[in-house]
């Protein structure tokens, strides 16, 4: 889990309406030094977030003099699933992480699997969540361009918990997500707090992003990272998935036989 803290993200603090939040898509390469910082850093575990059902340590990680704020998650700390296969759960943040930065909407901060302190895991840049924000009202935004985005990507990555504390809205008007352990099952689970667009066309901007998901996912390119991550049947999910939201042009809706909603929700 994510939660407001100290980070080295160089966001600009720009005023920005929250209907008008951009979806960023940065071009390729831009997370290239958080990457290497995040790979080759130092790990240094300052604290944990007690909240997290799973290991969370919160760290700082320095690297060539740089420093920055980051979240380490060891595969030994994950709680075991009835649902999804033990010690896989730092895979699926790192396919998140691949799929985000695929679709141009970068809602997954720069995350890394490298090994720690307690063993080998997830590492992930810290987000500073604009403390202002109400998350709950957010929520419930129809308007906001960002949540839209990632409502179309936890669609994708098929996310079985998108909790409103998930959300971490950044003083740009960007907004990231964090907590993608529970995604990219074969069957149906999502579970979001995002249904408002039901049933809604797509957005032109989501038509483009799943169109460039396919497009790598066919030349074989993006199919081939996510085979690190996850098996041969879950990438063919996902590769599914996006196709039909591709086919089809409008947002899913809630599983009749799933819960659709992730308990808390916050």
């Amino acid at each position: 889990m994510c939660a407001p803290g100290r980070t080295d993200t160089g966001l600009a603090a720009t005023e920005r309406s929250p209907d008008e939040a951009d979806t960023r898509g940065g071009s390729p390469g831009s997370d290239e030094p958080d990457i290497e910082l995040l790979t080759a850093g130092e790990l240094e575990i300052t604290g944990r977030l007690v909240e997290a059902s799973n290991a969370t340590m919160y760290c700082v990680i320095s690297h060539n003099g740089r420093e920055a704020a980051c979240v380490y998650k060891p595969v030994a700390g994950e709680r075991p699933l009835w649902d999804f296969p033990h010690g896989t759960l730092a895979d699926r943040e790192l396919a998140a992480f691949e799929v985000s930065r695929a679709s141009g909407w970068d809602i997954v901060p720069p995350t890394v699997y490298r090994d720690g302190p307690f063993g080998p895991g997830m590492c992930q840049l810290w987000v500073d969540a604009d403390p202002s924000v109400d998350l709950i009202a957010l929520a419930r935004n129809s308007r906001h361009k960002g949540l839209r985005a990632m409502a179309v990507f936890d669609a994708v990555i098929n996310n079985a918990d998108r909790k409103i504390g998930h959300l971490l809205p950044t003083p740009d008007g960007h907004l990231y997500g964090c907590d993608h352990g529970v995604s990219f099952a074969e069957e149906y689970k999502l579970r979001t707090v995002l249904w408002q667009w039901r049933g809604d066309p797509l957005t032109a901007d989501a038509v483009q992003a799943l169109q460039r998901i396919c497009a790598l996912m066919e030349q074989g390119d993006l199919s081939k990272t996510l085979r690190q991550w996850l098996t041969e049947e879950e990438v063919s999910a996902t590769r599914i998935r996006a196709e039909m939201l591709l086919r089809h042009r409008i947002h899913p809706y809630p599983p009749d036989d799933w819960p659709a909603v992730p308990w808390p929700p916050i």
